[in-house]
């Protein structure tokens, strides 16, 4: 099987550290062990190749050995968060889902079978090629959640390459298309997997200093939260080398601080899709949210001023939407760019630029300028519909400190006035004591807005 390369490569570091999680350390040669024997319940249970498969589990050795089994197996994974959660039953008939196995911390299992068959079209396409499969749902923050089914056997084949393995903290879930390229990407090239219970500042600064942790994927807006809560200052991240971010646009005034608080870390950011899988980036500098896309398998072109890719890695297409490709197999990201020369800048959705009279306005701007504000630890830049503008710009903020509220709208109409043209800056400013993300740790454009006071 074509997969079996995978596992090739795990017998080259055999006493080499695979995985670190609460119940302690996997070699590589226990990974395949564990691999062994799920494949062998996999065939036990009649799982078997083409069909589809749910795995409800967090990180772990046996989540992770029974992800790549699957894989070995042929079989179309669909990831889901956590077996403390019962799978939702739109999730499970969207994906057509013939069996679910939920993994336990402790290790335990419980396997379920469904009365239901996966006859979809691309599944057929799938099978066709007698490759195994991946199902991704969207977060849904736009409208119904989107799955998105990839051929797994193409998604790895960039990890074929040998590359120096770190020491990573898997930081998004195996649900996410980064969660699936950071494991990969780690367990192909030699590197460790460790995992955090918690994803807080102080748990996850506190696992770098325990496991001496070389590499963290994660958010801007994680990265602004490990800012605003000092949990940098009080753990040794000495070990760290590399922080990577991707998900949504870096806010420059972000970016600044977090290099002058790790000055001895290199920042990196990423890019992908679900439905394209992960692209090689090239920062133009360390402090620069400028980037350059490429390597092999991508291709990209602007289209008035929106990013379109075209993948080799792309999905087959959506179990429960229309393909989203033109004719020529390119997908328009819907993210809207500057360009300078060889480089790009992504600016956010086209969905979520606002209309001010005529003018377009990107929240992402606006957040970066209002960041630099002397008492705001969070914005969020969002658009209201308005009889005259059509639209109005309304920052939710939430203060470093305790000020009053008309105070501190005061204070910021008049830092804006100096920063900001007119039509961008704030009518309505909302302080509010609130996150402002997601459980993906991204920020929620769509907040719950209250009468301005």
């Amino acid at each position: 099987m074509d997969a079996h390369w995978v596992i090739e490569k795990f017998a080259k570091w055999s006493n080499r550290d695979a995985l670190v999680d609460e119940r302690g350390s996997v070699s590589y040669a226990e990974l395949c062990r564990l691999i062994d024997l799920w494949t062998a319940e996999l065939r036990r249970s009649g799982i078997e190749s083409g069909q589809t498969l749910a795995i409800c589990g967090d990180y772990s050795a046996q989540t992770c050995a029974l992800l790549i089994a699957a894989l070995v197996n042929r079989t179309i994974v669909v990831p889901l968060p956590s077996a403390a959660n019962s799978p939702r039953s739109d999730v499970m008939e969207i994906s057509q889902v013939q069996h679910a196995i939920a993994v336990s911390r402790d290790g335990s299992h419980q396997t379920t079978h469904f009365a239901r068959s996966a006859e979809h079209i691309l599944y057929g396409r799938l099978r066709e090629r007698d490759a195994p499969g991946l199902v991704l749902f969207s977060s849904g923050s736009t409208g119904r959640s989107k799955a998105s089914l990839l051929d797994f056997t193409a998604l790895l084949e960039k990890f074929r390459d040998e590359r120096r393995g770190y020491r990573t903290l898997v930081f998004l879930l195996l649900d996410h298309i980064g969660g699936v390229n950071t494991l990969f990407h780690v367990l192909c090239h030699g590197g460790t997997a460790v995992t955090c219970a918690q994803r807080t500042p102080d748990a996850v600064c506190a696992a770098i200093a325990a496991n001496r942790i070389q590499l963290l994927p994660t958010t801007p807006t994680f990265i602004r939260m490990l800012l605003i809560s000092d949990a940098l200052k009080r753990h040794d991240l000495s070990s760290l080398e590399i922080v990577t971010y991707g998900t949504e646009p870096m806010p420059e005034n972000t970016l600044a601080h977090a290099r002058a608080a790790l000055p001895r870390v290199r920042f990196k950011q990423t890019y992908g899709l679900s439905e394209l899988g992960i692209m090689a980036t090239q920062s133009r500098d360390a402090d620069s949210v400028w980037l350059k896309l490429g390597g092999p398998g991508f291709e990209h072109k602007i289209v008035d001023g929106v990013l379109w890719i075209r993948s080799a890695s792309a999905m087959l297409g959506y179990l429960n939407a229309p393909s989203p490709f033109d004719d020529d197999g390119w997908f328009n990201t819907q993210d809207v760019v500057e360009i300078d020369g060889e480089y790009l800048r992504i600016l956010g959705r086209r969905s979520e630029l606002i209309n001010v009279g005529g003018e377009k306005v990107h929240p992402s701007e606006i957040e970066n300028v209002l960041l630099a504000f002397d008492n705001i630890c969070d914005v969020t830049i969002s658009g209201r519909p308005n009889p005259i503008t059509g639209q109005v710009v309304v920052a939710t903020v939430t203060p470093n400190t305790p000020e009053d509220p008309d105070r501190l709208r005061e204070r910021l109409r008049e830092f804006c006035r100096g920063r900001l043209e007119r039509f961008k800056r704030p009518a309505v400013i909302e302080v509010v004591d609130a996150i402002h993300h997601s459980e993906r740790f991204k920020k929620v454009r769509q907040m719950s807005h209250t009468p301005p006071a």
